[in-house]
């Protein structure tokens, strides 16, 4: 199963049913979306990978290591004259997002950008960037630059890529269309991921463009709209603590995620223990052993 799960939703393959696999679509010029063929309750209509410039092109999370997939880049690409594949570059990681880039450089010759996976059995552990990429550095062409910002929180490693031109956030799974994601500690973080989020709204963003889901044209009142689902999600793991001390995340969930379908459960318990985490770091919770307590009301 992916990382990248619905927090609020029953199911995130209801996730802005307009896309479909295969689709490829013009969404200004020099930008193309192509929707990966792996749609499902955790990757909605499937992954977007973004085709970026007209003669030097640099593609974005290339995806999941589907033939089908690469070969449609590829074509994609191959459409226009002259159009060469010079760099992929990944936001993360996780298995729905960066094993195809190794396929495409090794068919085209680009160059692999991004940050190297960490440890974990979601991650993609096959890909080994030809450049690591640094937060607040400018990756620039001759038709395009991209800001390179660091956004952990669903992953460690997880950057987003702001276009110069457009003003337009590329963020992975950083900020999806329609649900939120996941944060699967240990390599998720809670804090870090809300720390991230306020980081963006500091960049000229006129929208958004997820890693799963439709362009997003409204990117400051998403923003914040998550930063209050999470804290409102976080004020109702404490008050559960609070009513109930000496719980698992177990025995939580059902108290927490009572607007989520019970079969996702197990996945909002990740994220349930990413916010036990963050309270715990802010000295409002404690654990002993696999049970929780309230330090102070």
């Amino acid at each position: 199963m992916s990382a990248d799960a619905c927090d609020s939703l029953p199911s995130c393959a209801a996730m802005t049913p307009g896309l479909s696999a295969g689709q490829l679509t013009q969404l200004a010029p020099g930008v193309r979306r192509l929707v990966a063929p792996n749609p499902g309750m955790m990757t909605g209509p499937g992954t977007n990978t973004y085709i970026i410039g007209r003669r030097e092109v640099a593609v974005i999370d290339p995806g999941p290591a589907m033939a089908g997939h690469v070969d449609a880049t590829l074509d994609a690409i191959a459409d226009r004259v002259g159009a060469v594949l010079r760099w992929v570059l990944v936001t993360h990681t996780h298995s729905d997002h960066s094993p195809a880039a190794t396929l495409l450089a090794s068919r085209s010759g680009a160059a692999l950008l991004g940050r190297p996976p960490p440890p974990g059995r979601h991650q993609d552990a096959a890909f080994l960037p030809d450049r690591v990429l640094e937060d607040g550095e400018v990756f620039a062409t001759s038709e395009f630059t991209l800001d390179v910002i660091h956004t952990p929180g669903h992953a460690s490693n997880h950057l987003t890529f702001r276009h110069g031109a457009l003003d337009w956030l590329f963020t992975g799974d950083h900020v999806i269309n329609g649900s939120t994601v996941v944060i699967d500690p240990p390599d998720g973080n809670m804090s870090a991921y809300l720390h991230s989020l306020e980081k963006i709204k500091s960049y000229r963003l006129a929208a958004i463009a997820p890693g799963h889901g439709e362009l997003i044209e409204e990117p400051y009142a998403a923003i914040d709209a998550l930063i209050r689902h999470r804290l409102a999600r976080e004020k109702k793991v404490l008050d559960a603590v609070r009513a109930d001390s000496a719980l698992t995340s177990g025995e939580l969930v059902s108290r927490v995620y009572r607007d989520v379908d019970s079969s996702l459960y197990s996945v909002a318990e990740r994220s349930l223990l990413a916010h036990l985490e963050k309270l715990e770091a802010d000295g409002s919770v404690r654990r002993d052993g696999q049970r929780w307590e309230a330090l102070q009301r």
